[in-house]
């Protein structure tokens, strides 16, 4: 469960405060999923950030399971998130000079799983998504929905619980879409993965358990 109560962001800039997130309260079950829609400029990808411990509020409290981990110490917080939180960008962040299997494995390395055990964690990921005959690609030898799996199988290696997508099918033709959605949505109804997706893409949007907008920093209700 995550619970978002009486939350605000602000920013400074040139002297000027700039109120992005203005008091937003939200409630998520375990297993569910949500989309976040509204026009650029909203707060979207703020809240996002947020949500997914990158940033922290101005004020308010972000609740995981009832603990409001904005209390925590950064290291803390950040142990938190590699555990707990996979991330799905529009922009796949995947290092250029390493394999399929290389960029999968990576968080594992990071959080010390031996590397046999973080090789044989990765290959059963990709071939879950799909790309089980590129494993030894580099990116620039894939294609843009295939480097997206890829970024998929990245968040998954660590088994989160949490998966937080911000246009995940944002830089990808139709088709090549559809087939990132229904992986998610396949992630979010086998495992039970909570699936949270800034999207202006509707049809997307639609195809979550709930949907909320934003608009000038305050949350609405779609459904």
């Amino acid at each position: 469960m995550i619970q978002v109560r009486n939350l605000y962001k602000t920013f400074i800039k040139d002297g000027q405060k700039i109120e992005v997130l203005k008091g937003i309260d939200l409630d998520i079950a375990g297993g569910d999923s949500l989309a976040v829609v509204g026009v650029s400029g909203a707060g979207k990808s703020t809240m996002i950030h947020i949500l997914g411990t990158l940033d922290r509020p101005t004020s308010g409290a972000v609740l995981f399971d009832g603990i409001d981990v904005y209390t925590w110490p950064e290291q803390k917080l950040a142990a938190f998130r590699n555990r707990k939180i996979g991330f799905v960008f529009q922009f796949n962040n995947l290092l250029p000079e390493f394999s399929s299997l290389e960029n999968v494995m990576m968080p594992a390395l990071i959080q010390r799983i031996p590397k046999t055990a973080a090789k044989r964690r990765a290959e059963a990921i990709l071939a879950e998504v799909g790309l089980e005959d590129r494993i030894t690609h580099k990116p620039g030898e894939l294609s843009g929905g295939e480097q997206q799996r890829v970024a998929i199988a990245r968040a998954l290696i660590l088994e989160p619980d949490i998966i937080l997508t911000d246009e995940p099918t944002g830089n990808l033709d139709t088709e090549t879409g559809k087939k990132i959605e229904d992986i998610l949505i396949a992630l979010n109804q086998t495992k039970r993965i909570t699936l949270i997706v800034v999207t202006h893409n509707q049809s997307l949007a639609d195809r979550m358990s709930h949907q909320i907008g934003l608009r000038d920093g305050r949350m609405y209700m779609r459904e």
